[in-house]
């Protein structure tokens, strides 16, 4: 029979963090993952860190290379009408700024950290399955044809929006809430120049576009689409003259189009669970909660419930108390809630919705004007994008 102290199902960012975390507590920590080490590796996803994240993963002794590699960017440009203004983030919060850092590199980092410290994490289970959370929580699973059962303390699900952990929680305990937006991102990465030397959100009547990037020779691009569209409609020539007609002319002029390493169609959808604890069963990342990418919260807000999570952990079995446990739920929702509001009013902003027309369309193109023309405004997306603070 197996035992630890807390079982981590899933193996991407939020559960490797939450194990080395832990591991550095002297906490006891398996990690499951249903997909090969490679196929994580091979996700691409977000790439903007904000500076709670990079201090989060400082502390968790991970950082080195990624303030090696990482770009510091102290502003954004939000494009709209064939011009680009400028975003100061750092001016309107007290000097904050983002890191550019790709989520694979972190996913990377968290692995070889991982690894050095010889801690287990078993790549390629199948039929997962949780029992006893109320009060003797295992996880049952199979690898390489045998049946296993890990016995523990607690579980806290990382596994994602399409993870067991969530669904294996009685239907009766738990609430959703869903907003499924009616276009898609097209994405694709590959090996150029930046147009910019930081982000440009563009808003244009033919829809969103975006023009991000991994380091100062890799770009990733995005142009909003329709849900019904393939990739496989989309030649590298049609995205990057699509790309180019929704930007400023500063922006498409320094556009330098290049073959597509990666070419993907991600749907948008806003999502919470409520609460993110079940007896010992916590959640934590994509699978208590999903944010259109519009706003850069989804690796920034995984890591939240993480630094929450961790913290309730070693209080535990440091302290004896359960007050950090007993409050997670509550602390990481409020925290949620408003990374939420402020990635939907990014997506409400900068997108063509199918059904806005005439009434809203002129509020949709005043409630732009008005944040390019006010300081307070900006201070307040800027607050709301290099990160909330935590309550402590």
């Amino acid at each position: 029979m197996q035992r630890t102290q807390v079982a981590i199902i899933g193996a991407g960012p939020s559960g490797l963090l939450l194990g080395v975390l832990l591991h550095q507590a002297g906490i006891a920590n398996v990690i499951l993952e249903q997909r090969s080490g490679d196929y994580v590796l091979s996700r691409i996803r977000a790439g903007i860190l904000e500076q709670t994240l990079t201090e989060l993963l400082d502390e968790a002794g991970v950082g080195a290379r990624m303030r090696r590699e990482g770009l510091v960017h102290h502003g954004i440009y939000l494009s709209t009408q064939g011009q680009r203004h400028r975003i100061d983030l750092s001016a309107l919060t007290g000097d904050k700024s983002v890191l550019v850092y790709g989520q694979t590199e972190v996913t990377r980092d968290l692995m070889e950290a991982r690894m050095a410290a010889g801690l287990q994490t078993l790549y390629e289970v199948d039929h997962v399955s949780v029992h006893g959370i109320e009060s003797s929580p295992s996880v049952r699973y199979q690898r390489g044809g045998q049946s296993h059962e890990l016995h523990c303390d607690f579980i806290a699900g990382c596994d994602g929006f399409h993870g067991i952990s969530r669904t294996s929680v009685p239907r009766d305990a738990i609430r959703t809430y869903e907003r499924i937006y009616p276009f898609g991102w097209l994405g694709v990465l590959a090996d150029a120049p930046p147009p910019a030397e930081e982000l440009v959100y563009a808003q244009h009547q033919r829809g969103f576009a975006l023009c991000s990037m991994r380091s100062r020779t890799r770009v990733r691009c995005y142009v909003q689409c329709n849900l019904s569209d393939k990739v496989e409609q989309w030649s590298d020539e049609r995205f990057w003259a699509e790309l180019r007609c929704r930007l400023d002319g500063e922006t498409a002029a320094a556009l330098q189009p290049a073959p597509a390493l990666e070419k993907s169609i991600a749907p948008l959808r806003s999502f919470v669970a409520e609460p993110l604890r079940f007896g010992r069963l916590f959640l934590a990342g994509d699978a208590g909660h999903i944010v259109p990418p519009t706003g850069a919260k989804g690796l920034n807000l995984a890591a939240s419930d993480v630094r929450y999570l961790s913290r309730g952990l070693i209080e535990h079995y440091r302290d004896h108390s359960d007050a950090g446990l007993d409050s997670y739920s509550e602390k990481a929702l409020r925290r949620i809630w408003r990374a939420e509001r402020f990635s939907w009013s990014m997506t409400k902003l900068m997108h063509c919705f199918p059904d806005i027309a005439g009434f809203d369309h002129k509020l949709q193109q005043a409630e732009l004007e008005y944040l390019l023309s006010s300081r307070a405004a900006q201070a307040v997306l800027a607050e709301n994008y290099v990160g909330l603070p935590f309550e402590d």
